[in-house]
């Protein structure tokens, strides 16, 4: 098990949608139910020596727009020594439904590039971008759900694309599930394609690790 890169002392910063928040505004604050507070269990229960200071500020249904509209307040005020970010299905879906244009992949790029440049002008720290994901396999053309996967790789190219401009770290959670899905069915992972259960959070929560140089084997 490779070193622990994030020291005693720092702090984490969480950002994104519903799968970030996970109820951590509610009743399972402050972490949410979900990958952020499993990430958090197993540094515990693996590098117990470290106290990290960890921030959930995931909102459910939020876009990239959103998280543009608050990244003074939510990011850069709290002066994390670590960032993750994980957004984007919620931009797709939108862009799908209503054709809406500030939600659509050009401006989804354009809103991340600018929190990725006030990130580092601010911050400078590492960052760990987690892509966008959809768990189903309907390949079939004719419903919504084969829809989103038609147009959601625009959306995981662009996260891949930012990855390399920033040089952050990137966990590709689409690839993940898409690789299990050959094994297992979509409702072992979730109840519909967006909000995945406790098995697929603890499969983020370990691919973090991994994008942070730790061998999970």
């Amino acid at each position: 098990m490779a070193t622990f890169p994030v020291k005693h002392g720092q702090k984490f910063l969480f950002i994104g949608d519903s799968i970030t928040d996970c109820g951590r505004r509610a009743a399972e604050r402050p972490y949410g139910s979900g990958y952020v507070s499993l990430f958090i269990e197993l540094q515990r229960a693996w590098f117990p020596e470290r106290r990290i200071a960890y921030v959930n500020m995931g909102i459910g249904g939020h876009t990239v727009l959103d998280l543009r509209n608050r990244w003074a307040d939510d990011v850069l005020r709290e002066k994390p020594d670590w960032l993750s970010i994980k957004i984007g299905i919620n931009d797709c879906h939108r862009f799908l439904n209503a054709q809406a244009p500030q939600h659509g992949p050009e401006k989804f790029r354009e809103d991340y590039d600018a929190i990725l440049a006030a990130a580092q002008k601010a911050l400078g720290c590492p960052v760990i971008l987690i892509d966008p994901f959809y768990i189903s396999t309907d390949a079939t053309g004719l419903g919504a759900r084969s829809q989103v996967l038609k147009l959601l790789p625009q959306y995981i190219e662009i996260v891949h694309d930012l990855s390399k401009k920033y040089k952050t770290r990137l966990v590709r959670t689409h690839d993940l599930y898409q690789r299990h899905l050959k094994f297992v069915g979509p409702d072992f992972f979730c109840p519909e394609p967006v909000h995945p259960f406790r098995s697929g959070h603890l499969l983020m929560a370990l691919e973090v690790m991994k994008a942070l140089g730790v061998d999970i084997r």
